[in-house]
């Protein structure tokens, strides 16, 4: 009887799990021979994880936030997996994107109504008034598949009228988190470096409260959504010592979400900034900065 009641369970166990889909093959050229291509890393272990180990464990969590690097496709070309492998483990509550302004929620909400209903927009570009500063040929995948679910898409970023009065206005940041010197002056020197020290020191400060108004509004969102509730953003918003966690906190939520970041095979991701690291391949380096100097 013993045995017969192990073989069941055995039985049941096997029933109830269920094996992830193959991986998206690699798009990007670069990086496919280094030896951290295709490692899913858990970082405060630093234990390598299989795809559906990762599924796994992000299926637990209330809130997923997923780091990529914008012009890379085979994030997005995971994200897409991710979300197909979440759903299948569980009811995705909602998915949130950095992509999408407030002012167009209602059409997104529009597109998604009509969607479910077996109509989908012939454009949905046009019909989301999507920006062309996000290349549709890399996110339209992503947003065809949310359009088409029972969880809603939703806006995570602030309008651009929205960016402009902080600019020329910034408010003061609550919260001891997000406002720490070392936090702050981090985010200035990624500021500089990114702009290729090409920015006049005065414009910093008004730089950095965009900067940190953004992830505070990525944070507010993410509360107020529908759980489990997975934000999609590039991976310096993500950072859990720098970005939308440490907002997460000064709002008062509890430790329970989650960080992933996408990284090209080759880059530094540490246990201070994610819970887990992807890496991939990577796009064709080009030097920003001498394009902006010309």
């Amino acid at each position: 009887m013993r045995i017969l009641l192990l073989c069941l369970f055995s039985l049941l166990v096997a029933c109830q799990s269920r094996l992830v889909a193959p991986t998206p093959p690699p798009m990007a050229p670069q990086g496919r021979d280094h030896a951290d291509f295709g490692v899913i890393r858990e970082l405060a272990s630093g234990r390598s994880l299989t795809p559906q180990q990762l599924v796994d464990r992000l299926a637990n969590a209330p809130r997923v936030l997923v780091g990529e690097q914008h012009d890379n496709p085979d994030h997005h070309a995971l994200q897409l997996w991710l979300l197909r492998e979440l759903a299948a483990q569980r009811p995705q509550g909602s998915l949130l994107m950095e992509m999408l302004n407030p002012d167009q929620q209602a059409r997104v909400d529009a597109a998604q109504a009509a969607s479910r209903a077996g109509q989908p927009p012939t454009d949905p570009y046009q019909a989301l008034a999507w920006q062309a500063n996000w290349d549709w040929g890399v996110y339209g995948a992503v947003v065809n598949y949310a359009l088409r679910q029972p969880y809603p898409l939703l806006s995570a970023n602030l309008d651009r009228s929205q960016i402009l009065q902080i600019y020329q206005q910034p408010p003061t940041l609550s919260g001891a988190a997000s406002n720490t010197p070392q936090v702050q002056a981090t985010l200035l020197d990624d500021l500089r470096a990114s702009h290729c020290g090409l920015l006049p020191e005065t414009l910093l400060p008004a730089m950095l409260a965009v900067q940190q108004q953004r992830d505070r509004r990525m944070a507010e969102r993410l509360l107020a959504a529908p759980t489990p509730a997975l934000l999609l953003a590039g991976a310096f918003h993500v950072r859990k010592d720098l970005g939308v966690p440490l907002h997460l906190k000064d709002l008062g939520a509890s430790q329970d979400s989650l960080v992933l970041i996408l990284a090209e095979a080759g880059k530094t991701v540490s246990a201070e900034s994610a819970d887990y690291v992807w890496y991939t391949a990577g796009q064709a380096e080009q030097d920003h900065c001498a394009q902006l100097r010309q």
